[in-house]
């Protein structure tokens, strides 16, 4: 291994940089005598915080700096939480999935109430995702939506303020970023199915990178890609995006590989939700069958309703890396 030098590129919020924190005394432990370092940067996704990220492009304005300072070789890799990577990479560029994967399920955090059933009718609740907005219309109507966007502190200061009742959060964020005491409950992910990949993190390098994959060797676990695998080929079947309320979770039990997964109109009033499984080896293939099983039963009309709203056509599925 001639590498000895190795940059990161982050998103310098806190949550960013903790995972690249920890990427980076992983690496080092992994190769000692390996040089390390970290460049924190501002995206666009982190300096547009007054609206939706469905309306100012999605997910992807999260990585674009981080990947631009790949290409002009600023950095080597990227650190990213895997449920804001877009489903299909650009060329140009691959995906890692990290190690072991953190808590997958959404969080309830809130000052006065223990659940979402507790709140009472009226209670506004804060989320930046459309996803978690259309499921707790669904299961809670009574409830009122708010929007809420910024890094984990600021939200949890917006809750602190008064702005809202309760907060939804991804639990794996809270938990890295010490705050796992604020959790006053999680909720179910057979009812609230969770964001395409959540809890896991990838590292994304320039696919003309021999070298870089070696390096990434140790985090490699096969059960964690798997489940990443199989609910970023549903997702990328679906065309997912922030615009598409839609999420999955894959469990492995032995060699068997079971995924859950769900689609829905914003307002709640249509989810169409399914499950398949089979052989561990058969990731990509098993995910996309949920997301062709729901098309089947009608997400097909969900999803050109939403995608023409957005522009987009339902696409048919890309390869995967």
């Amino acid at each position: 291994m001639n590498t000895t030098v190795l940059c990161i590129a982050s998103r310098e919020s806190p949550l960013a940089m903790v995972q690249s924190e920890w990427t980076a005394a992983q690496l080092r432990s992994f190769h000692p005598g390996l040089d390390v370092s970290i460049i924190g940067m501002t995206t666009k996704g982190d300096q547009i915080l007054d609206k939706p990220l469905a309306q100012i492009g999605g997910k992807g304005l999260f990585i674009k700096e981080l990947e631009v300072a790949i290409e002009e070789g600023r950095a080597d890799i990227a650190v990213h939480s895997m449920k804001d990577v877009p489903m299909v990479m650009p060329p140009g560029f691959a995906l890692m999935t990290v190690g072991l994967r953190e808590d997958i399920r959404d969080a309830f955090v809130s000052n006065r109430y223990e659940s979402l059933d507790e709140l009472p009718a009226g209670a506004v609740v804060g989320t930046s995702s459309l996803r978690r907005e259309s499921q707790i219309r669904h299961f809670h109507p009574s409830l009122k939506i708010a929007p809420l966007r910024g890094n984990v502190n600021t939200r949890l200061r917006k809750l602190d303020d008064g702005e809202f009742d309760a907060v939804i959060l991804a639990a794996a964020g809270l938990k890295r970023l010490g705050f796992g005491e604020r959790i006053r409950n999680t909720l179910d992910t057979t009812r609230y199915i969770p964001a395409v990949a959540q809890g896991a993190l990838g590292i994304e390098y320039a696919d003309k990178r021999a070298d870089v994959p070696q390096l990434l060797a140790p985090f490699a676990n096969p059960v964690t890609k798997a489940m990443v695998d199989a609910e970023r080929a549903f997702g990328r079947r679906l065309s997912a995006s922030c615009d598409v309320p839609l999420g999955a979770t894959a469990t492995v039990n032995g060699n068997i590989l079971s995924i859950a997964g769900f689609v829905a109109t914003p307002d709640g009033a249509c989810r169409i939700a399914a499950m398949q499984q089979g052989g561990l080896a058969d990731a990509d293939a098993i995910g996309t069958a949920l997301a062709e099983q729901l098309l089947i039963d009608g997400a097909d009309k969900v999803l050109e309703s939403l995608l023409a709203t957005a522009g987009r056509s339902l696409a048919p599925p890309s390869a995967s890396r």
